[in-house]
């Protein structure tokens, strides 16, 4: 449920099934906007795709930066010349780089990028295995059995019990 306003005044209790993708605000400006849909469409697809320099982890389509507009424009431009969806993507690319894609292609100078959130998982799981078997007693590493030299030792020292004491 969303605190919405009522049409008599305050505020009400509305119901979460408005679409959260209503509440995003999307920066294209009307003037920006080609008059064919089909274009536009196109256009809109793109722009999501690419990320605005100045923003970082917004996609042009949703950034109100100047030059995330710039590049909105740009795209528009691109496709009214009648670049393909991919041209237009390659064109932007190639100008910018690999930092201006959300989602940036797999090759070795983007791997580590790519593999951070599995290297992440990883450490995670191993970092509470082994918590979990610090708090149920065990060591990290077995103790080695001690040689009878060892126990001589002991049984001079006064150690009579070297087991270890069973938990009940």
């Amino acid at each position: 449920m969303l605190p919405l306003p009522r049409s008599g005044g305050g505020w009400g209790w509305g119901s979460s099934s408005h679409s959260f993708s209503s509440l995003t605000a999307h920066a294209v400006t009307p003037a920006e906007r080609l008059a064919d849909p089909a274009l536009e469409a196109r256009a809109r697809a793109i722009t999501t795709e690419l990320r605005c320099l100045v923003c970082q982890n917004q996609s042009i389509d949703d950034s109100d930066a100047s030059l995330a507009k710039d590049l909105r424009v740009l795209v528009r431009e691109k496709l009214k010349e009648g670049m393909s969806d991919a041209q237009v993507r390659e064109f932007v690319h190639a100008r910018y780089g690999d930092f201006v894609l959300l989602r940036p292609p797999v090759k070795p100078g983007t791997l580590l990028l790519w593999a951070a959130p599995l290297i992440a998982l990883l450490a995670g799981a191993a970092a509470i295995w082994m918590a979990a078997r610090r708090r149920a007693g065990f060591p990290a590493t077995p103790a080695k059995a001690l040689s009878e030299e060892e126990r001589a030792r002991l049984k001079t020292l006064g150690v009579s019990d070297l087991e270890r004491p069973k938990k009940s």
